[in-house]
């Protein structure tokens, strides 16, 4: 039996390459090719033909989810495992309209990588390390949205934009009252790179200003404000 064919796509080598090493422990996979950003993971997928693509969400120069529904337009047989920084339900639900058979984090112990990697390959669809089929991931996923008022239009599939690990970092302290500039000594960053990253998260949620999107976090449940801050 030939092994399973996985493309990689995700823009820190580090990360990439401690993939590789989980992946081809397991005598049954094989790593064809890697990516670091959408463009190149597309040439990749239609030179290669993967089983298997693990897409990293948030890339340099595109939105995973769009390179996701690239891939499989152009092979539709190939099954998508999307990697993220942070747990979204509505992510969820673009992700998997798009046509991806997996969303997972990027904190996955290796055991789990590697069963939700056959699941995948075997027909099933993985969320979290929960095993679904397709009808049953729908429903899960329409449970946990059913208290929000989300457009579940095809045009909210296109144009859904996930927030960056350091935007949901900064969003997090926003919405527990930190100013600018205690977030920018927090991160050892400037201040006008703060406001540049809110810049971002008020385009990419769609609202005006720092109390919206702070609503938008709590009510989405990214940030909990009976949980610890951020240190």
């Amino acid at each position: 039996m030939d092994p399973i064919k996985l493309l990689i796509v995700d823009d820190h080598p580090l990360f990439r390459q401690g993939l590789v090493d989980v992946l081809e422990s397991d005598p049954g996979l094989v790593v064809v090719a890697q990516a670091a950003d959408g463009e190149v993971a597309v040439h990749h997928a239609v030179e290669h033909q993967p089983d298997i693509v693990l897409m990293d969400v948030n890339l340099p120069n595109a939105n995973g989810l769009r390179v996701t529904r690239h891939i499989l337009n152009e092979l539709p047989d190939t099954r998508v495992i999307i990697l993220t920084g942070y747990d979204d339900a509505e992510q969820v639900f673009h992700a998997l309209r798009i046509g991806a058979a997996a969303y997972c984090s990027k904190d996955i112990p290796p055991e789990g990588l590697l069963a939700t990697v056959y699941a995948v390959h075997e027909g099933g669809y993985v969320i979290h390390g929960q095993v679904m089929t397709y009808e049953e991931v729908l429903n899960w996923v329409q449970q946990r949205l059913g208290r929000y008022n989300y457009p579940l239009d095809e045009q909210s599939a296109n144009t859904y934009t996930p927030l960056s690990p350091r935007e949901m970092e900064i969003l997090d302290m926003v919405t527990r009252g930190a100013s600018n500039k205690e977030i920018a000594l927090r991160l050892s960053i400037s201040q006008q790179t703060v406001k540049n990253h809110m810049t971002a998260v008020l385009r990419k949620l769609n609202v005006d200003d720092r109390t919206q999107a702070a609503v938008y976090a709590l009510r989405h449940g990214w940030v909990r404000l009976d949980s610890s801050t951020s240190a």
